[in-house]
């Protein structure tokens, strides 16, 4: 053997050794490694193979007052199969089966189901889809078929489930009902984000590809908690029919957008809302909360406001009179002005309002409170209308009022104030005001919801009670004569035009100019009222903006939306409670109205009036017909046609208390 073979033989020895002497050394290693770290390995290995996945709990649903679902959550499903797993001996028994099934639910062939599976299991496909978009009962039916009611492990069925929301009965009071979504949160679903969604539960899933994920049992780790339920104040039927009269208008003048709400009276619960704003295509749809979110000038419906401070400080009289001539009055270097042009001449603070007369009030409250302007201001804190009525809706708009001594205060701010320039509130909180008026005073907070509780489980509900923001905005005195001036804004004032004997309104129109000085104004028609005016149940607001057609007045736009809101929710819905006839009587005001009862009989004869309230008097003689001018407050003790006189429609008297 040659020296080179020799060591040739030594290096493949010492390399087979060296070789050996490794795999040893690795061999020790791994088993080391599988002894002392094998479970730490084995957990990372895990962690990164499966994960607790989300599993989002069933949001509560949101019902109408009277149970009407307004929105719910659906569930949708997703089903796909991982083939992989399923038995080769259950695929060949029952693939047939399964195909059959799915061939009868889907429309297809049962042979395209048969190859599309037999595909998959040659691809070793461990996400092959089947269908999605599928309700509740629909994915329990496909659940139940041949092969995937064996579960996820042996049948291979895997499910992914989605939630949508849906609303039943459309876009009926969407912008209320609201969303918790991209959009924000709007709407009582923001306002009740917490309660309706419930607490999510987890499950855990399994890495099957890249992406791709299912769940290792059919068990959940921790189970979701549903949300809970919101029942609302909304009346399905109210809002139909408020949301019909509103739109009937929008189209009518092609305005820019509109509001009405209907609340009802003692309770603050708020029947009705609609908000609907123009499209391009010029068809409305609910874009904005503008009852809750848009503060506006009022314009005339403000009068009611001043009014009733300028009582409540006794600085005027119903029956005191203004002299609105000719039609305008200047102010600093600004002129009010009576609409149209009218010059009412001299008429009484009541009529006024009745008239809607700009003059008349602009005078009323700069002459009784242009010295201490701070006075008039007090009377708007008192009742509350500077303040945010602080609802669950969010977006809420502040009411403003300039403030005497600031750089928006001027010498034309008070003028201005008195009939609704130069301020802003919300349609609501208008609403609020006049709901107070009719709920003899007392100013409660518009509620939207009545209660928050499970369908199942009202053992824990949180019931909303009505919540008293003002317990009294003005004396009794004061209230009464407001009401009776409203009456007579529908009965012979600006709204008469909605009067019918049928069913009684009370309310005021508001007509305000936006770019009040410009060459190119656009106007805000308004109303707000209550009904019916003996036993008032309901208030109600109706504000549109930006009517284009050639009238803009809120008698005219706003004041007919009133009306068939009113005439409709009076021919559907119980608004009088029923009494025994006779169980209450009063003398004194049976007594007092049987009186007029015959002096009106004698209508061609002219009444004595002496020592009759000046409200009252003026009330008589205008009912029979008369044009009546009463100079002063309190008793009458003058008048210049004398008792017995003929008189004729349309005749002239004259009253004083002097």
């Amino acid at each position: 053997m040659s020296i080179n073979q020799e060591n040739i033989i030594k290096k493949t020895g010492l390399l087979t050794v060296f070789l050996i002497l490794l795999l040893v050394i690795i061999a020790f290693r791994i088993s080391y490694i599988q002894i002392k770290d094998g479970k730490k390995y084995q957990q990372m290995a895990d962690d990164i193979a499966q994960k607790l996945d989300t599993i989002y709990a069933n949001k509560g649903n949101v019902y109408s007052a009277d149970g009407s679902l307004l929105a719910t959550s659906m569930f949708r499903y997703e089903i796909r199969m991982d083939v992989a797993t399923v038995d080769d001996n259950l695929l060949r028994d029952s693939l047939s089966a399964l195909s059959k099934k799915l061939a009868q639910f889907f429309g297809e062939t049962p042979d395209y189901f048969k190859k599309k599976i037999k595909q998959a299991q040659a691809e070793k496909n461990r996400y092959l889809f089947i269908a999605r978009n599928l309700n509740y009962p629909d994915y329990q039916m496909i659940r139940s078929f041949p092969i995937f009611n064996q579960g996820a492990n042996k049948g291979g069925f895997i499910t992914i489930q989605n939630t949508v929301r849906e609303h039943p009965f459309g876009k009926i009071a969407q912008r209320t009902i609201g969303y918790d979504d991209y959009r924000g949160a709007p709407g009582i679903e923001g306002a009740y984000a917490a309660e309706l969604r419930g607490k999510n539960g987890m499950r855990l899933k399994q890495k099957i590809a890249k992406g791709q994920w299912k769940p290792i049992s059919d068990f959940n780790e921790i189970e979701p908690q549903d949300g809970k339920d919101i029942i609302t104040t909304i009346d399905v039927n109210m809002q139909d029919i408020v949301h019909h009269a509103l739109l009937k208008q929008l189209l009518t003048y092609n305005a820019q957008h509109g509001t009405a709400v209907v609340m009802e009276v003692e309770t603050g619960e708020v029947k009705a809302i609609v908000n609907l704003g123009k499209t391009k295509d010029s068809t409305y749809y609910e874009d904005r909360n503008y009852a809750v979110y848009e503060a506006y000038e009022p314009g005339s419906t403000f009068k009611t406001v001043s009014m009733l401070i300028a009582l409540e400080d006794k600085v005027i009289d119903t029956a005191q009179t203004v002299d609105t001539a000719p039609g305008y009055w200047n102010v600093g270097s600004k002129f009010v002005r009576d609409s149209d042009g009218h010059n009412y001449g001299t008429i009484s603070y009541a009529r006024a309002l009745e008239l809607s007369s700009n003059v008349g009030f602009a005078k009323m409250i700069y002459n009784n409170y242009s010295q201490n302007p701070k006075k008039f201001l007090a009377g708007i804190k008192r009742i509350g209308l500077d303040q945010k009525l602080d609802v669950p809706i969010k977006g809420e708009g502040a009411p403003y009022f300039p403030e005497p001594g600031t750089k928006n205060w001027s010498g034309t701010s008070l003028a201005w104030m008195s009939f609704g320039y130069g301020i802003h509130v919300t349609p609501l909180q208008m609403l609020t005001f006049y709901n107070a008026i009719a709920n003899n005073g007392v100013m409660v907070r518009p509620k939207f919801v009545k209660e928050v509780s499970y369908q199942n489980n009202k053992k824990n509900a949180i019931v909303y009670p009505t919540e008293i923001i003002n317990p009294k905005i003005a004396s009794d005195e004061t209230l009464a004569q407001i009401k009776n001036m409203l009456k007579n804004v529908v009965k012979k004032g600006t709204a008469k035009n909605i009067y019918s004997p049928d069913y009684s309104l009370a309310g005021k129109t508001g007509t305000s100019k936006a770019n009040y000085w410009t060459s190119n104004p656009s106007f805000v028609s308004s109303f707000t009222g209550f009904f019916p005016y003996e036993n008032p149940k309901y208030s109600c607001i109706v504000v549109v903006h930006i009517p284009y057609q050639t009238s803009h007045y809120g008698s005219v736009v706003a004041g007919p939306v009133f009306q068939r809101i009113a005439q409709k929710i009076y021919a559907t819905t119980s608004t009088v409670s029923k009494v025994k006839k006779g169980e209450y009587t009063y003398k004194s005001l049976e007594n007092k109205y049987s009186k007029f009862d015959e002096i009106k009989k004698k209508s061609n004869v002219m009444p004595n009036v002496k020592g009759m309230p000046g409200m009252d008097a003026v009330t008589l003689l205008e009912n029979m017909g008369l044009k009546v001018q009463y100079q002063g407050s309190g008793k009458v003790l003058a008048q210049s046609i004398n008792a017995g006189t003929p008189i004729k429609k349309g005749n002239a008297v004259y009253l004083t208390n002097k």
